[in-house]
């Protein structure tokens, strides 16, 4: 087969283009029944629907139609497509009249060669929050796994993530662009751990809500250390909290709770000091434990002058960054041996894909088929006039039968011919 019959399309919202405590408002609370209002868009055959504390991502296959009806599933009916997609994808959440307003500003949305390209890239660790993230396979696998349980993915989509993850996989072991990944987040923890006693008992404060902040909430979850989220806004801290853990609480109720606080995580991209001398003195001079105070924003948001204060132990993050920073360097200098395979790799997927034909096309075929037996049996058997349900079940079963083994016929020589 030299032209696909159909186009995948993926349309995302990633932390690229959407704040993260924002991001909570463009996910689906139940992804199984977002794919089947996916799929009753005319077309659709296919959906599977990627959501973490970083994306929300919907990969979709799209039937076409070369003939003169001017249907959306013709290859000019796509706008249309993406147009119900938008509608539907909007349905579905819990967006602000704001985020609805610039939809299609936000949404980015990808088809066919692009699509491959992406999934391999973000399988293989260069689309994730950051470089190497080895958890995104397993949320992958998860998610075409569900999909396939659900019966919203076919022979399209089932085959498409199945060798991306293979293809990723090997990608990963050949350059090792996930050995001893470490992130910011990873390094504070530890760093807590080494000068204050990290644990479960300790009350632990995160302050931000950014890609920093967010390396630090996976790291504590990683640990099972509860803790409290602070922003400038409830609003940031209540949405960031959804998605990556942790209680919110007000940033002004957290600055009269400082002395509370047995640790404290700033990550925040102010740039102004965010927490300063005056601002926390009178709350925390009569502070009988210590406090450790972790600032990993950049540039620094913890007036240095805090450290005088009493019980006070105050790192930055150019202090504790060192192995953090050589990491990245060395994870950086990675990145171009991955480049180079998945682009060598993409042009094989691609064709792997042209060879297949959407298995709905089969599907509905087949239900033409049924209804045309079902009405014809109901003749045959008002001519017959047949009253007796054994025989009538036999009879039913008999030319169902039929009927699914004439319409495999196709299914088969498809399938031989994409293996």
């Amino acid at each position: 087969m030299s032209e696909n019959n159909f186009d995948l399309i993926n349309a995302r919202v990633t932390f690229k283009n959407v704040p993260l405590d924002k991001l909570e408002r463009f996910s689906f609370k139940d992804i199984p029944a977002a794919c089947e209002s996916f799929k009753k868009i005319s077309g659709v055959s296919e959906c599977v629907i990627v959501q973490n504390s970083f994306r929300v991502e919907i990969f979709l296959v799209i039937n076409l139609e070369k003939g003169e009806a001017p249907d959306r599933r013709r290859s000019e009916g796509k706008y249309l497509i993406i147009n119900k997609l938008e509608e539907t994808w909007i349905s579905l959440t819990e967006l602000e009249e704001h985020d609805i307003d610039h939809f299609d500003q936000t949404i980015e949305v990808y088809k066919n060669t692009d699509v491959f390209l992406h999934l391999l890239k973000l399988a293989s660790g260069l689309e994730t929050i950051f470089i190497g993230r080895v958890e995104i396979l397993d949320e992958l696998k998860e998610s075409i796994s569900s999909a396939k349980q659900a019966e919203v993915s076919g022979r399209i989509l089932n085959k498409l993530f199945d060798i991306s993850l293979r293809v990723a996989t090997r990608i990963r072991d050949s350059t090792e662009i996930s050995k001893e990944v470490l992130t910011i987040g990873n390094i504070a923890l530890k760093t807590a751990e080494e000068k204050a006693g990290l644990d479960g008992k300790k009350r632990v404060l995160l302050i931000g809500t950014g890609k920093t902040a967010a390396m630090v909430a996976k790291s504590l979850n990683k640990k099972a250390i509860p803790f409290e989220v602070a922003s400038m806004t409830i609003e940031r801290a209540t949405g960031f909290s959804k998605i990556l853990g942790g209680t919110p609480i007000k940033f002004e109720d957290a600055l009269l709770e400082f002395d509370k606080f047995n640790i404290i995580f700033v990550a925040t991209t102010a740039d102004y000091f965010l927490i300063n001398y005056e601002r926390i003195k009178r709350v925390m001079e009569n502070k009988k434990t210590g406090t450790m105070i972790l600032d990993v924003s950049d540039p620094r948001a913890v007036d240095e002058k805090v450290s005088s204060l009493r019980g006070v132990k105050l790192m930055f993050r150019d202090q504790i960054s060192e192995m953090y920073e050589e990491n990245l360097k060395a994870t950086r200098n990675k990145v171009p041996a991955v480049e180079e395979m998945i682009s060598k790799e993409v042009p094989i997927i691609e064709a792997t894909m042209k060879r297949l034909e959407p298995e709905s096309l089969v599907k509905d075929v087949f239900v033409g088929v049924d209804l045309l037996r079902k009405k014809e049996l109901e003749k045959a058997l008002e001519k017959l006039g047949e009253t007796d349900e054994k025989k009538i079940k036999i009879i039913d079963e008999l030319t169902k039968a039929i009927a699914e083994s004439v319409v495999s016929i196709p299914v088969k020589k498809s399938k031989k011919a994409s293996e």
